[in-house]
């Protein structure tokens, strides 16, 4: 009786001890992918040849002033758009929108040809407009 004791005190010890040790998983990390085309007719202008889309929320700290920062590119060629989370759930939901803010700029097919995730600088915004349009 008592060599069954030891032997399962035993076993506990070593099973606790290879379980500290072993490798945990890194923790799940959400996509945060910005979509690759845009259905134009799901924004206003659609017949602008570009397009300038904010995926904001309105809880979104660092989403605040961005719109301020996007809104000089508007132009004839040129829509600038805000889409904000949760008034506007549905375009975020149907353009997988997880993570805020989400900017993307797309041609007159729709083709996302530059995307930033996260806050950005006015110049950033501009250089990759720029960059686009190339």
């Amino acid at each position: 009786m008592a060599v069954a004791i030891v032997l399962v005190v035993l076993l506990v010890a070593v099973a606790y001890w290879l379980e500290r040790r072993r490798r945990r998983d890194a923790p799940t990390q959400a996509s945060s992918q910005p979509p690759s085309q845009l259905d134009r007719n799901d924004f206003p202008r659609a017949d602008a040849r570009w397009i300038v889309v904010l995926f904001t929320s309105a809880n979104c700290e660092s989403c605040a002033g961005l719109y301020d920062k996007a809104k000089p590119l508007e132009s004839a060629e040129v829509a600038v758009f805000e889409s904000e989370f949760p008034d506007d759930r549905s375009r975020h939901e149907r353009y997988h929108i997880d993570a805020a803010p989400t900017t993307v700029v797309a041609d007159a097919d729709g083709v996302v040809r530059a995307a930033l995730v996260g806050p950005f600088e006015a110049a950033e915004l501009w250089s990759a407009m720029a960059d686009a349009r190339r």
